[in-house]
């Protein structure tokens, strides 16, 4: 018996205008409306969760307008509104709609990168995009490395780099430094690479939540006493708690001194390289070995843009590199790059044209003057605050991130944190901007960061109103 073939899956060119028709009607509709949505909106978002439960596939299609009415009325306005211009919390992601277009086309086109040889144009336009990045950062010839699904991935493979270059095989006796800041990633990739979890150093930070240096000294001298090999030095080039930045060059002198791998991790500030005063706050960055980076951040790109870029292509080689027989020739010209070679992903999606297409579409400047513009924005919002008499600046902003806190007198530390819980939901639920808080040492503070392409002074000014309105409600009831 001879099957009849099905073709459903196979669209025709009428079909497939449809369908992007459809999409496109609601996708402008709904990047049209961002500024005018709330900053977030998870009221009953449980309910909502649980309702779409779907544990068996459907057999039969619906129509394609009722599946995207339910998507863009129902599922996605429950949400945090991530790209408006009022999400401030820490990291906005803004995701400019030119990469969308162009994942549109990577993904229509389906070529694969992940080696030179299946797709060569689209692999070189991604290891342009890769030296761009590379050089924004200051690295050299003979500098490559590779676009990833964000920094996580990134801190990971510099984590093994740095293990294959300086321990080899003998992964007992390595050690890894970071501040008491770093990303939690970069503590889980040390785990996840094979350290000793009793061998991964948190070194105490300063008053300004940078690495303390004397303690960092301090911490390698006596691990090489002990016979371990101190292996990984991390600065943080924009950290999540309060935007610091460790001093980069001290790093590198200091890591020059042991012999260690010196990587930064610059996902939230590496992008202010761009910007004249991001050069003097980063300064030291071109001394690392790698560097992570977030274009899904400093760059306003979708989430899922990370890269990571290493003064010595090589060594991501020698630490990924992977023969197999049903592999393609591997390329020796640097200039012709199999991704797989130097990266933990065989299969993976063509990243590059979505940095690519923008940049050629606009060129570097725009970017540069909307980092500045954030850059302005923070000291407005800076000076907005310190102009609140209850308000207490806990960590100036050294990029753009400012974090504050609520004080009443009479209050213990626990009261104070109490307070300013209620502090940031009273904020909140004006529901013109959206921010988060942390545990600054065992403080409750709260956090603006302004990094959206799409934030400007006009939003600002109605979150400091919110700032100043929360706070007078609350010092007026305490």
């Amino acid at each position: 018996m001879t099957r009849k073939v099905d073709r459903t899956l196979e669209l025709s060119d009428e079909k497939m205008r449809l369908l992007v028709d459809e999409a496109m009607e609601r996708i402008v509709k709904h990047v049209s409306s961002l500024a005018d949505r709330p900053a977030h909106d998870l009221k009953d978002a449980e309910k909502l969760s649980l309702g779409l439960i779907e544990s068996t596939a459907p057999e039969q299609g619906e129509k394609t307008s009722a599946i995207m009415d339910h998507l863009f009325e129902v599922v996605l306005p429950k949400s945090l509104n991530t790209p408006g211009p009022g999400f401030m919390a820490y990291i906005p992601g803004g995701g400019i709609f030119h990469s969308a277009v162009a994942d549109l086309i990577a993904d229509s086109v389906n070529r694969y990168v992940g080696a030179w040889r299946p797709a060569p144009g689209l692999a070189r336009i991604e290891a342009n995009v890769v030296d761009w990045l590379a050089s924004i950062v200051g690295l050299g010839e003979g500098s490559g490395g590779f676009l990833t699904t964000g920094g996580s991935l990134a801190n990971f493979s510099a984590v093994i780099a740095a293990r294959h270059a300086v321990l080899g095989e003998e992964l007992s006796v390595g050690t890894i430094y970071a501040s008491d800041q770093v990303h939690h990633s970069v503590v889980k990739a040390g785990r996840m690479a094979g350290f000793r979890v009793a061998n991964i150093r948190s070194v105490p930070s300063d008053d300004l939540f940078r690495i303390d240096l004397g303690a960092l000294r301090s911490m390698i001298e006596e691990d090489k006493a002990g016979g371990l090999k101190p292996t990984l030095l991390v600065g943080s080039a924009g950290t999540t708690n309060t935007g610091a930045v460790d001093d980069l060059s001290a790093l590198a002198r200091i890591t020059n001194e042991h012999g260690l791998w010196y990587h930064v991790d610059a996902a939230y500030g590496g992008f202010f390289q761009l910007t004249e005063r991001g050069r003097g706050i980063l300064s030291g960055i071109e001394k690392a070995d790698s560097v992570t980076l977030d274009p899904h951040k400093g760059m306003f790109l979708p989430y899922g843009t990370g890269a990571l870029v290493v003064r010595d292509v090589s060594k991501l080689r020698d630490a990924h590199s992977m023969t197999a027989e049903y592999l393609p020739a591997i390329q020796d010209d640097p200039n012709l790059v199999d991704f797989c070679e130097i990266s933990p992903e065989l299969s993976r999606d063509a990243r590059g044209l979505r940095i690519w297409l923008p940049v050629k579409m606009h060129g570097m400047g725009p970017f540069r003057a909307n980092l500045d513009e954030k850059l302005d924005l923070i000291e407005i919002a800076t000076r907005g605050l310190e102009e609140i008499p209850s308000v207490r600046i806990v960590a100036r902003p050294q990029l753009t991130v400012v974090a504050f806190r609520l004080e009443a007198d009479g209050m213990v530390r626990d009261e104070l944190n109490a307070l300013n819980e209620k502090f940031i939901d009273r904020i909140n639920d004006r529901n013109r901007i959206y921010i988060t808080g942390t545990n600054l040492r065992g403080e409750f503070v709260l956090r603006i960061c302004i990094l959206s392409f799409r934030t400007h002074r006009d939003r600002l000014d109605q979150g400091l109103e919110d700032i100043r309105a929360a706070a007078a409600e609350l010092t007026n009831s305490t």
